[in-house]
């Protein structure tokens, strides 16, 4: 099978690069910028990133991707690189775009092959190609960029300065599946296919060793439990962490999903280690640690110890803690990515590293996994811990839990449980004053947060019913003990992230 291979230059739409590509079909991989090209690959992408091309030290790709043996597509910079490395000229652009632009299609083949002659595009660039090298026409041009679309016919080099991997441009992906189709790709990612691609890959790494997954009761290790008793039945140990910080009825529902589960005890011993501990990213790197050592201890009394810790992680999880791939950017910490120690007891199996949310709710259905299940909402591996600011004690969390539940009923009660991606609340340390049963008094807030997104890589608000939100406030404010006051946060992501911590 022929792939698709996304080179990383510090573009946080890499990702999403990949993302369109496996949607329309086509198997794609996230290297490293300076990689090289693998034997399997069919078409090479070079993504966007911060990076000017004629800066000392800008990143630039392994020789071998550009040497002519598959078809390449330049994104933004990877335009720009593709210019500056075959003799063309880039500079800073006298003004710069961010934002849309309308695409004039000059030349209506291969990328724009049924294609408007015009539609509209998103830029995001500083600098523009001023000269193209040699042997380059041009397919498309914007008001700023007269250069917006170029190709090399001898040697099947694209190059555009847009970004048709974000949902503001239009025909982004008829742009990537008619590169797919020049490049002679054949659309063999469904979700039936990556189900038996995973099963193979976790037989081949596994062998006979055990397994030791944890269990949170979200979607990703609940499909990577079905996953695993498929895989390598008998394998498996299943263990889930009552930690004190997740959500209401998360241990019964756990145990009627793997009746096999063993269920240890730690919520005091989280609280405990928790203690005092405001700062969210010392949150995630405890919370890891206990996660680890609770593992280890429980690990410890079984015979044979299970050599591997299988953890439901996905792509956006590892793009934000950690650059894996290229010079992206750390936005904060997981505890089941940056916030485990380094030296671990077990080898980490992670099956679903370089999966999306809806991809692992795809091959879910596909296993048989019901739809009450696989379309949870997502919930932070840290729990309720990173949805307190501030200090974690008992009953704040008690608070949280009891909002939380609310604002699932009432979310669900509206019909709207399935359009939105999140629904939950968070507790404010702020003290406010208000009046309740006649009498003056001073309480915590609790902040809703709504969101809707594709793949919570980036999110909006969610514009809900009015009345829906003031059912929500009448119940957390007259149900939850210390609560006074309830709002709503209207902040997209970027510039926020979903969770406030």
């Amino acid at each position: 099978m022929r792939k698709v291979v996304v080179y990383d230059f510090g573009s946080q739409y890499t990702q999403l690069i990949a993302r369109r590509f496996r949607e329309l079909g086509y198997y794609s991989e996230i290297l490293p910028f300076n990689a090289p090209l693998p034997e399997d690959a069919g078409a090479v992408v070079l993504s966007g990133g911060p990076a000017s091309v004629y800066d000392e030290g800008a990143p630039m790709p392994h020789p071998s991707a550009l040497e002519g043996r598959v078809p390449v597509l330049g994104i933004c910079y990877g335009l720009q690189l593709i210019t500056h490395l075959l003799g063309g000229r880039v500079a800073p652009s006298r003004r710069k775009e961010y934002g849309p632009a309308e695409l004039q299609v000059l030349d209506p083949d291969h990328l724009f092959k049924g294609l408007p002659q015009r539609f509209r595009v998103w830029m995001s660039h500083g600098d523009r190609v001023e000269a193209l090298p040699e042997g380059f026409r041009v397919l498309a041009r914007t008001e700023g960029s007269p250069y917006a679309a170029v190709f090399h016919p001898d040697r099947g080099i694209f190059g555009v300065q847009f970004h048709p991997e974000v949902v503001h441009t239009e025909y982004g992906n008829e742009v990537l599946r008619n590169f797919a189709r020049f490049a002679g790709l054949e659309r063999t990612w469904t979700p039936k296919n990556v189900v038996e691609h995973l099963k193979e890959e976790i037989r081949e790494r596994v062998g006979k060793e055990r397994v030791l997954l944890a269990l949170s009761g979200g979607v990703d290790s609940t499909v990577l439990g079905y996953l695993l008793k498929e895989a390598v039945p008998g394998q498996t140990v299943f263990v889930f962490v009552d930690t004190g910080l997740l959500r209401w009825g998360e241990r019964e529902r756990v145990k009627r999903l793997f009746p096999e589960a063993h269920i240890l005890e730690a919520g005091e011993r989280f609280l405990n280690a928790l203690k005092g501990i405001t700062h969210p990213e010392e949150k995630r790197k405890t919370i890891g640690r206990l996660f680890v050592e609770v593992f280890e201890e429980f690990a410890g009394g079984l015979n044979p110890k299970p050599k591997f810790l299988a953890q439901g992680t996905l792509y956006p999880d590892v793009i934000e803690s950690v650059s894996v791939m290229g010079p992206s950017a750390t936005i904060k910490t997981h505890h089941n990515v940056g916030g485990l120690p380094q030296r671990l007891g077990f080898a980490l199996l992670e099956p679903f590293r370089y999966l999306f949310k809806d991809e692992v709710r795809a091959i879910g259905r596909v296993m048989g996994i019901p739809e009450e299940v696989i379309n949870r909402h997502p919930f932070p591996g840290p729990g309720l811990a990173v949805r307190i600011i501030g200090e974690i004690t008992e009953e704040r969390l008690e608070r949280v839990r009891h909002a939380d539940r609310i604002v699932e009923e009432e979310v669900r009660a509206a019909g709207l449980y399935e359009r939105v991606w999140q629904a939950f609340a968070v507790l404010v340390p702020v003290r406010t004053v208000g009046v309740q049963g006649d009498f003056r008094t001073e309480g915590e807030v609790i902040a809703v947060r709504i969101v809707e997104s594709l793949d919570g890589m980036t999110a909006d608000w969610s514009r809900v019913p009015h009345d829906l939100l003031a059912r929500i406030s009448e119940r957390i404010t007259g149900e939850v003990p210390g609560i006074n006051r309830v709002v709503y946060d209207i902040t997209s992501k970027p510039p926020g992230t979903i969770e406030w911590e």
